[in-house]
């Protein structure tokens, strides 16, 4: 085996090893300790983080920052991730935030000049616009890891009315007009809640007490539909026309609830949570003619009733 598909091999296998010694992969390689000394020198000049420990019981380690091995892109494939990056650089927040814009740069310097001057040409002729937010969402990393894992968060919670203290588990998040969701189970309402993540103010460690749900089976295509409460919803039913369904493809994101005709025009039934209902009076009265509530009865009181808050402002 050559040097280089050996370095190649060591660092795919240190890379899947959580703990190894000298003996172990000279054997496993048929190398001598003293090339695999140098071979594991070479990869921590390489950037691979690995850790050593002295002793009977020691042997290396590679930290929690592990390095991927080379892949081979086309130049196509490189542009389209390059640009998959850069079209999150309208949030100002992300779970990544850090490690995207260095891996962006990688991906920029490594590039020849050939294809980085077509990415420069290429940067103001396409975009992916989103609405500009002022909300900040400091805990994305948090929420998502928790997620994965399958632990209990403590968080703070500002709604319009308060600001709550809750043990949530969060199912995932979703970004949706420029702001981010988490749909999580909510042991405070024991039920699933979606949570702006703007509005957590606060996450820490969930109360030790609280065991945490299988919610592996969980996620954001299908939570709703697997805590369902049936007396929480109210069916609603909404006609819109073209400028209704744009705004409302912007606004609901992942709900489900829009169904659009072949002529751009659609409609809206399905169930809301009745929590919610002053959220649909609101967007449905911005929307104007552009949107006719049929039911239910509670969210067209509520338009009403806020359509003569308006109407009193501007009463002479």
């Amino acid at each position: 085996m050559s040097k280089s598909k050996r370095l190649l091999e060591l660092m795919l296998t240190v890379n899947r090893k959580r703990k190894f010694t000298v003996k172990e992969l000279a054997q496993e390689f048929g190398v001598s300790p003293r090339t695999i000394l140098r071979d594991l020198q070479e990869l921590g000049e390489l950037g691979v983080p690995l850790y050593s420990e002295v002793g009977p019981h020691g042997g290396y380690q590679v930290l929690n920052e592990r390095i991927l091995p080379p892949i081979a892109f086309t130049e196509e494939e490189a542009v389209a991730l390059f640009f998959a990056c850069h079209a999150l650089r309208h949030y100002s927040f992300i779970p990544f935030e850090t490690e995207a814009s260095s891996a962006l740069g990688k991906f920029y310097h490594y590039m020849s000049g050939d294809v980085r001057d077509r990415i420069d040409q290429m940067k103001n002729r396409v975009d992916f616009v989103i609405p500009a937010r002022q909300a900040e969402s400091p805990f994305l990393s948090a929420l998502l890891e928790a997620a994965v894992m399958q632990k209990v968060l403590r968080i703070g919670y500002k709604s319009q009315e308060n600001v709550t203290v809750r043990d949530i588990q969060p199912i995932g998040i979703y970004a949706s007009s420029g702001l981010w969701y988490c749909p999580a189970y909510c042991f405070l309402r024991a039920g699933v809640r979606l949570f702006r993540c703007d509005r957590i103010i606060s996450v820490e460690e969930g109360d030790p007490e609280i065991k945490s749900l299988d919610l592996r089976s969980i996620h954001l295509d299908n939570w709703e539909a697997s805590f369902s409460d049936t007396s929480r919803y109210t069916r609603c039913r909404v006609q819109l026309s073209q400028e209704g369904v744009r705004v409302c493809e912007a606004e609901l994101g992942r709900r489900g609830l829009l169904q659009v005709r072949k002529d751009g025009t659609g409609w809206i039934d399905g169930d809301i949570p009745i929590g919610e209902i002053p959220y649909f009076a609101r967007l449905f009265i911005g929307l104007g003619s552009d949107a006719e509530v049929s039911e239910p009865p509670e969210l067209i009181g509520c338009m009403r009733a806020k359509l003569k808050e308006l109407l009193a402002k501007y009463d002479a």
